[in-house]
């Protein structure tokens, strides 16, 4: 969760303005087509402190997570959120239990439009001796 906060798979998305709005002293008229920039918000220090710091654990209480939408939320959220989800939870799994992983470059992003490891991402792979 906390990797999809700070990379999220997803920029951001359009929404439509349902009335008139006052935002930062411009007014968005009803019915204009705004571009909501998901890392604007997962990288709000009043809605998480120290945005910048990897914290998993910022998400083991889910009662007091705050807003996170790395796959949309309502009535737009990813149909197969849940399954890419459960698809990712197993593949880490496999990866982290039974290999020995080194990452051969430094681990700068950046976005085009997604994120992207400005190195690419090299990383050595060595199968761990499973009894």
């Amino acid at each position: 969760m906390e990797t999809l906060r700070m990379f999220p798979p997803v920029f951001g998305g359009f929404r439509k303005a349902l009335k008139d709005i006052e935002y930062g002293g411009y007014l968005i008229p009803k019915g204009w087509q705004i571009f909501w920039a998901m890392p604007m918000t997962h990288m709000d220090s009043n809605i998480f402190p120290e945005p910048s710091k990897f914290d998993p654990s910022r998400f083991e209480n889910q009662a007091s997570v705050p807003p996170f939408v790395a796959f949309g939320g309502g009535t737009r959220i990813c149909p197969g959120y849940e399954f890419a989800r459960i698809e990712t939870l197993v593949t880490i799994h496999y990866l982290v239990t039974r290999f020995t992983w080194k990452l051969c470059a430094d681990n700068s992003f950046s976005r085009d439009p997604l994120p992207v490891p400005t190195q690419g991402l090299p990383i050595k792979l060595v199968p761990r001796k499973l009894c």
